[in-house]
């Protein structure tokens, strides 16, 4: 049984190159997808283990980051979607994904029956400016994320005007703490974009839908490191965090039986 990841690109994504190499690193199996055809045949969701929105400026960012299609895929493919998480399938958004995600109402969802309703957003970084480097990043000890499993400390590259992760209600960040839904924060010293609370990524209540601002996509090769030369022969004898992150995800669906057949091994469009 092969794993089968779905990555859905649109208008505006450019980082879905690299999130299909990333996981054919993994051993996945990957398939390029426009929304457009996902809308016109929503059982091509029904045939992927992981679904993955890679990162980008969907639809140019108008009115606001992943918000045009966020409402498009709430509005035409919520159903096909939940679908897909209830039966095990893992999700991921990565920056532009994550906002995606927040603003079709799946994640945070702390109370599993909201799905499709909006509960978080990511609002403006409060330096009012794009960032583009690197970070330190955390993963609590508590959290069900299985994308995060094992990492305890990492560091990513960030690259996001709209990273601010915040919400109306503080009961949501209380409900996720309780529930293990905080997957990733950045270095209290070193938050790029004034989150709440440091959150750098979030799951859902089942550990299975992620949505996170920095890009693992970015780091699968020593190489991708900025300080590579520096660390030495030690660089090559550790798995990249990034590549970590989505091995975890692959190796899950396999573990739990999420594996599915069909289509075919090479990334398409």
């Amino acid at each position: 049984m092969s794993v089968q990841t779905l990555l859905i690109r649109t208008a505006g994504t450019n980082c879905d190159g690299e999130l299909a190499h990333a996981f054919q690193l993994a051993g996945a199996q990957v398939r390029i997808e426009h929304i457009n055809r996902l809308i016109a045949q929503p059982a091509l969701l029904d045939r992927a283990s992981i679904i993955a929105i890679p990162g980008g400026f969907s639809h140019g960012d108008d009115i606001a980051a992943g918000r045009i299609m966020a409402n498009r895929m709430r509005h035409r493919l919520l159903e096909p979607f939940t679908a897909a998480i209830r039966r095990g399938a893992a999700v991921i958004g990565i920056c532009n994904g994550f906002q995606v995600l927040v603003k079709m109402g799946l994640l945070p969802a702390c109370d599993g029956d909201g799905l499709g309703r909006q509960g978080a957003t990511l609002a403006d970084n409060t330096s009012g400016r794009f960032i583009d480097r690197w970070v330190k990043l955390h993963v609590p000890t508590d959290t069900v994320c299985i994308w995060t499993q094992d990492l305890g400390e990492l560091t990513l590259p960030v690259a996001h005007a709209e990273g601010r992760f915040t919400v109306a209600d503080p009961s949501v960040v209380a409900a996720m703490h309780r529930q293990g839904q905080v997957a990733l924060r950045y270095d209290h010293d070193d938050n790029p974009n004034g989150s709440i609370d440091d959150i750098a990524g979030i799951c859902d209540p089942t550990g299975l839908v992620f949505g996170l601002m920095p890009h693992p996509e970015r780091y699968v090769h020593p190489t991708h490191h900025p300080q590579w030369l520096r660390l030495g022969e030690a660089a090559w004898h550790h798995t990249p965090a990034g590549l970590t992150v989505i091995r975890n995800a692959v190796e899950h669906v396999r573990r739990t039986g999420g594996a599915v057949s069909g289509a075919s091994g090479a990334a398409t469009v």
